[in-house]
């Protein structure tokens, strides 16, 4: 939006405040200005000049010289111009070391023809206030006195331009009454809103005997005004309103044409001029379209128009698209002797949508897309009727004719001045709030010392709550006033610095494993299915039902993306993620926190934790080669989790069953297992529950691994330590033995080692069996025992080689232990 300083000067009383103050005040108050630019002639070196004599150039038939008389001296000029007017006629003469920006030219004296130029005479292109002249200015007799500046006798030669970024909350701002609300606002002056004057001259003709207007679509036109001017004489307008059209990016057309736009760009309210005798049978219906009716827009183009589409008719058919541009049927002509005036509210979304799709976007349909005042169609209306009998020498018609329909309700709103201190987080005088609100044009209907109710205003669709009001006051008073404070936070734990997380990204990935991206947004329903604790955050305005709660579990998304890869045929997943997950903090986390942070008050609601985690699912085949493809089980899933954590802690880690009734809902009671990192819990893994597998129709079992990665940081990272290689051989004994099915491998190796005593130095499991010779209930597990002298590791120098002897009757004793303990049977 382009604004003139000299148009907000003429409707702020009293404002002389610098451009660049204007400037500065008008983008603290949330009108950003983006650029500013002169406009025009320079304010130095053109002045008004009157012809004294005309001699025809001694060597050149097209040039002349003219003299003129500048008040205190005269000066010659080379003046090739068709239309310098006689002796005593007024022109602009630029004098020599004028710069002119316009066409980058700095005047210095040169001969042309052999005579020397002490000036130059100027047209509207050179001064830059037209894009195109086809001669020099000539001013109107007697207007000016000769030898003064040219931008002092004819102010609106010059000007300064503000480009404003105009948001789409503020279409009042797309008229200078707009923003001149706000400037006086600011500086607490007053704004002179021009009004009608009367009429140059009226017929007494009343208006419905020339047309008559007929709403058939109250809801989207909510009012449409007309008023007629006759006896018209179509020209060009003065030179204030042209250039003043032009420093505005609007091109000047005609008199009547010029007067719309400028009540456009005054008031933001655009309006449509009709050629009275192109309107068939007198009449005006405003009316929806029928389907691929035809029209023809002012540009010439060709439309097939929709039933949604509003349309403007007379008795024949379309002469408009409600507010965006007329048709080329009945627009104003250089024969046009009867004008009929249009100004009305269009619904926004009406405008909106047959703009975009029609493909027009014009300086009305911009404005009607945000909201005009419906309150301002009469005044703008006969303030139209008021200019064209200025301006165009017509009479105006007696009355005007008004076709309502549905406008929208002004609200009324209740400004509590506790509200507004709490909102802006200080103390704001409440009678200073209610001055700028009244300065705004807010009505204040009634008042307090600690509230009042304000109406609305109908330029302002945007305020409609109590927080609109207070943002306006904030506004006004500067945004800057608020003061900086940091906001009281409720205590949390320590978090991750992410450093962890990455390591376990780079270790999943290194194993095989594929990362999946996950939304931290689920629904109520998924968590439920995975039997995850409830929610702690439930979104005000989610975009699906989804998407509407925080996480609490990773699973949902790693089990969504695994019931898409599967109903894509992909049986072989091994996905993961890495994320955090919102639980609602604990009073031990709480006061953890209060040690390194404040202790907020008994009634702020803390924050939920955000716990960094791990969880990976593992699902199909495993890679096999010349075997028969076997399904991924419970080991692989703890091979997976026990080697990202020894990757990225050094530490080792072991699983254990849980304790009957104890496993979490979500893992089958018979797989399920908790991971330990010295004895402290740090996750859980196993094989989905073929409960939760039915109501997420995942079409298959899967093992899944749940890391705590918070859990697991806080026993930090161990060093590793060098240790010698062994100089001494080791002995290897394997010990295969039939027990139980129920029987935990993970406890029957710990009594290995415990047994194997101080010679073992490890105790693997390589194999297990069942079938064939082995008992039902039961199963084969076979151990290989590795021993070696301790001191070969610590000490070298002392170690010795183990005999046969010594290891075979350790190895009786594991067996006999075993046996003992489980009722084992070595396996023939």
């Amino acid at each position: 939006m382009r604004v003139s300083l000299a148009w907000l000067r003429e409707l702020v009383v009293d404002l002389d405040a610098s451009a660049t103050t204007v400037a500065d005040r008008l983008t603290r108050g949330g009108l950003e200005v983006e650029a500013v630019e002169r406009f025009g002639a320079p304010t130095e070196g053109v002045f008004v000049a009157r012809v004294a004599t005309i001699a025809q150039h001694p060597t050149k038939s097209g040039l002349r010289l003219v003299t003129v008389d500048i008040g205190d001296k005269q000066q010659t000029v080379v003046c090739g111009a068709s239309n310098v007017p006689d002796a005593g006629g007024l022109v602009v003469l630029a004098t020599l070391g004028t710069t002119l920006p316009a066409v980058g030219m700095t005047l210095e004296p040169r001969k042309i023809a052999g005579v020397v130029s002490e000036g130059m005479l100027c047209s509207e292109l050179e001064l830059g206030l037209s894009e195109a002249s086809e001669g020099i200015i000539v001013l109107p007799p007697d207007s000016a006195q000769p030898g003064r500046l040219f931008t002092e006798a004819f102010p609106a030669a010059a000007d300064t331009i503000f480009e404003i970024g105009v948001t789409p909350n503020r279409p009042d701002a797309l008229g200078h009454v707009g923003v001149a609300r706000d400037l006086a606002a600011v500086f607490g002056l007053s704004v002179r809103v021009p009004s009608a004057d009367a009429p140059a001259r009226s017929t007494d003709e009343p208006i419905d005997r020339l047309v008559t207007i007929d709403n058939r679509d109250p809801e989207r036109c909510g009012h449409y005004a007309a008023a007629a001017v006759v006896d018209v004489t179509i020209g060009p307008s003065p030179d204030w309103l042209r250039w003043r059209l032009h420093s505005l990016g609007i091109r000047p057309i005609s008199n009547v044409v010029d007067v719309t736009n400028l009540l456009l760009l005054e008031r933001g309210q655009p309006m449509h001029a009709f050629d009275l005798d192109l309107v068939q049978d007198d009449q005006i219906v405003i009316r929806r379209a029928s389907d691929q009716e035809p029209f023809r827009t002012l540009d010439g183009v060709d439309h097939k128009l929709v039933a949604d589409d509003l349309v403007i008719c007379d008795g024949r058919g379309p002469v408009a698209l409600a507010g965006v541009m007329g048709g080329e049927n009945t627009e104003i002509r250089s024969s046009t002797k009867r004008v009929l005036l249009e100004c009305a509210y269009f619904a926004a979304r009406g405008v909106r949508r047959t703009g975009r799709r029609h493909g027009i976007s014009t300086e009305s349909s911009f404005r009607f897309e945000r909201g005009t005042d419906h309150g301002g169609v009469s005044a703008v209306l006969i303030r139209a009727r008021s200019l064209l009998t200025q301006l165009a020498g017509g009479a105006a018609v007696s009355g005007e004719i008004h076709a309502r329909g549905e406008l929208p309700e002004l609200p009324e709103i209740t400004l509590r001045s506790a509200r507004l201190n709490a909102l802006l987080g200080y103390d704001v005088p409440f009678a200073d709030a209610l001055r700028i609100l009244e300065a705004l044009g807010f009505e204040v209907l009634e008042r307090s010392d600690t509230d009042a109710r304000v109406r609305g205003a109908s330029w302002r669709p945007d305020v409609s709550i109590e927080a609109d009001l207070i943002e306006e006051v904030a506004r006004i008073r500067g945004l800057d006033e608020i003061p900086t404070e940091l906001p009281s936070i409720p205590p949390q734990p320590p978090r991750a610095c992410g450093k962890l997380e990455r390591g376990v990204q780079s270790a999943a990935e290194a194993l095989g494993l594929s990362e999946a991206v996950t939304y931290s947004f689920v629904s109520r329903r998924e968590l439920e299915a995975v039997r995850a604790p409830a929610p702690v955050i439930e979104l005000l305005n989610p975009l699906t039902e989804e998407r509407s709660v925080m996480r609490t579990s990773l699973l949902p998304g790693l089990l969504e993306a695994l019931k898409r890869g599967r109903r894509r045929g992909e049986r072989a997943l091994q996905l993961f993620t890495v994320g955090a997950l919102f639980l609602p903090i604990t009073t031990s986390q709480t006061d953890a926190a209060s040690s390194v942070r404040p202790r907020v008050e008994a009634d702020t609601q803390a924050l939920p934790e955000e716990r960094p985690s791990f969880a990976c699912v593992l699902a199909g085949p495993r890679p096999s080669y010349l075997t028969k493809p076997e399904d991924v089980d419970v080991y692989d899933a703890k091979g997976v989790a026990i080697e990202i954590i020894w990757r990225t802690t050094r530490r080792e880690a072991t699983v254990e069953s849980f304790e009957l009734g104890t496993a979490p809902a979500h893992l089958h009671p018979r797989g399920a297992g908790k991971i330990l990192i010295d004895g402290t819990p740090v996750g859980t893994l196993g094989p989905l529950h073929p409960d939760v597998i039915d109501a997420l129709d995942l079409d298959g079992p899967a093992m899944v691994v749940e890391l705590d990665l918070s859990a697991t940081e806080a026993l930090g990272r161990l060093t590793p330590k060098y240790t010698a290689i062994p100089k001494l051989p080791a002995v290897t004994r394997d010990l295969s033995i039939v027990v139980k099915s129920d029987v935990l491998i993970g406890e029957a190796q710990g009594t290995i080692l415990q047994a194997a005593g101080e010679l073992c130095e490890s105790v693997e499991l390589f194999d297990t069996f069942s079938g064939d010779n082995i008992p039902d209930g039961h199963r084969s597990l076979a151990f290989r025992v590795v021993y070696r002298d301790p001191k070969a590791r610590t000490s070298p120098d002392e170690a010795r080689t183990l005999t046969d002897k010594e290891v075979d009757k350790q190895h009786q004793r594991v067996f006999a232990s075993v046996s003992k303990t489980y009722g084992a049977q070595l396996r023939g």
